[in-house]
């Protein structure tokens, strides 16, 4: 599904993930400094990314598409579907 495709609120959703990922991003000090946002704030992010989350996945739900997607490793194995041939 590409952006265009998705509704004004799930495109909202989108856009405000991809924010405030790249605010952590852009913020996020090198080891040993001090984080320039304080607790209180990364927690209210961290509620924003909850809150995102679920309504993303209620709107999945309401448009009746089962999300299975979940993060992973790279190095984590795949599962493979195991497809069985019958000699003819």
């Amino acid at each position: 599904m590409d952006f265009d495709s998705l509704s004004k609120e799930q495109q909202i959703m989108v856009a405000m993930r991809k924010t405030l990922a790249n605010i952590i991003k852009d913020t996020t000090p090198e080891p040993g400094m001090i984080h320039p946002l304080s607790k209180d704030t990364v927690e209210d992010i961290k509620a924003c990314f909850v809150l995102i989350a679920a309504r993303e996945r209620e709107l999945m739900e309401g448009m009746g598409i089962e999300n299975t997607a979940r993060p992973h490793f790279t190095d984590e194995p795949q599962k493979a579907d195991v497809v069985k041939f019958h000699k003819p």
